[in-house]
């Protein structure tokens, strides 16, 4: 079974997605939008770009590995969780190339 992405909508009326693994492990999330459409144009960016090497590795003050994902307008489009560990950084990247782009769409919103 593959990654899905899912949209939600929060209480203060803001769209998100999150691509999330088959056991519900977030790989990346957005920000915050107005519309649902600007999230699922988000969806589509992610699966545009996730192969494209604008996937980005950044460490955290306490050293812990995480992702931006960009647009090639340099955007980010989304920004996954901290990880634990390069092992899992480098597997959470494996991941997202493998399935983001086929991922299902699940709305929740």
């Amino acid at each position: 079974m593959a990654a899905t992405f899912e949209i939600t909508k929060n209480d203060k009326g803001e769209f998100y997605f999150k691509l999330v693994t088959p056991d519900g492990k977030t790989l990346l999330r957005s920000e915050g939008y107005t519309a649902k459409a600007s999230a699922k144009n988000g969806v589509e960016s992610v699966r545009k770009n996730a192969t494209s090497g604008r996937l980005e590795v950044n460490q955290a003050k306490d050293g812990r590995p995480y992702l931006n994902l960009k647009a090639a307008n340099g955007q980010v489009v989304a920004t996954s969780p901290m990880f634990a560990d390069a092992a899992a950084c480098d597997a959470a990247v494996a991941s997202i190339k493998a399935d983001a782009a086929k991922a299902k769409l699940i709305d929740n919103a």
